[in-house]
């Protein structure tokens, strides 16, 4: 079976379909040119892994966030074709409780994505609400691997004494994990800080993931106390959050003019340093312009130092995910 391994190389550290949920607020199809031109400026620069789930897009977009990337993927010509990596979750929906639905899935995605997925990952563990179904879910996705549908597998939402469960239940059958998906960032340092999950996923060989490493947008500098905030729920969200992390962004603010930097591009940087893979989101060329210019540097270990304290000292953090392990 081919390996993952070689394709998570350091010029891949920036992900961009990570959004595959996010596109879908507001969406509509007139947005599907622009989304195409996103998927080939960032493949063009050597951003070539893309994590999507079947779970994006319900009702009338049921899907379409992995139909949209398996139309930019057969679209695309140029630099690093050979490269793209296409990641999708496959979600522990309460009606998918067999092994054979979990092997379904995977078809199913890839037949929306017009090619086999190479990495596809468990979105999120039901150990803690619905510990049955899990096993059987677990089993699917080994047998995915097993079939030769994908090259390798990975997990999202695991704690440390879960993956290890898990990774021992795969080593088993010979199924190597090659991922690991949390939320982590300078807003959301739980994961590595609290649960040590990095140094679990090192001592297993597991390439850890970290997804929202923007915290939302909250940590692009665009928002502030008193400005303007997006609406519904993550606009309550910043308005909760916003006032205690004002130390947090005037230190990012202040690594970014050193650097000549946007502060985004210093979230981004340290989460690289940090030895995870981020995969921020992209609605335009412009965003994404802005993601690959936290590639080809890395931060200073003063630099690092001071975001590391700024982000423990600030008075309130994201809020977990509710599916997140321990």
């Amino acid at each position: 079976m081919q390996t993952l391994q070689k394709l998570f190389l350091p010029n891949m550290g920036c992900g961009t379909w990570a959004w595959g949920n996010q596109l879908l607020w507001g969406y509509d199809e007139s947005m599907d040119d622009q989304l195409q031109s996103v998927f080939n400026l960032c493949v063009n620069n050597g951003v070539t892994l893309f994590d999507t789930g079947d779970s994006y897009g319900t009702g009338r977009l049921n899907g379409r966030s992995e139909l949209l990337l398996g139309r930019f993927n057969r679209e695309y010509v140029g630099s690093n074709q050979e490269n793209i990596c296409i990641a999708t979750k496959l979600a522990a929906y309460p009606w998918r409780w067999t092994r054979q639905s979990m092997v379904r899935a995977c078809q199913s995605s890839a037949q929306r994505l017009g090619r086999n997925v190479d990495l596809v990952q468990m979105h999120w563990s039901t150990a803690n609400y619905a510990p049955w179904q899990e096993g059987r879910l677990l089993d699917g996705l080994a047998d995915v691997y097993e079939q030769g549908l994908v090259k390798g597998v990975g997990l999202s939402n695991y704690g440390p004494k879960r993956l290890k469960q898990v990774q021992k239940k795969f080593a088993q059958r010979g199924v190597p994990i090659t991922t690991l998906q949390v939320q982590y960032s300078l807003l959301s340092t739980y994961p590595v800080t609290q649960l040590q999950l990095k140094d679990v996923c090192d001592e297993l060989g597991i390439k850890l993931i970290a997804y929202s490493p923007l915290a939302l947008g909250l940590l692009t500098g665009k928002y502030s106390v008193g400005g303007s905030l997006p609406k519904g729920i993550r606009g309550l969200l910043f308005k909760q959050i916003l006032p205690g992390v004002r130390s947090l962004l005037t230190c990012l603010q202040e690594v970014a003019e050193s650097r000549n930097r946007t502060i985004s591009q210093v979230a981004i940087n340290w989460c690289i340093c940090k030895g995870t893979i981020p995969i921020p989101g992209a609605k335009s060329v412009e965003q994404a312009r802005e993601n690959i210019g936290a590639l080809g540097w890395k931060l200073d270990a003063s630099e690092i130092t001071e975001l590391d304290r700024a982000a423990a000292n600030v008075d309130k953090k994201m809020v977990q995910n509710i599916f997140q392990t321990k």
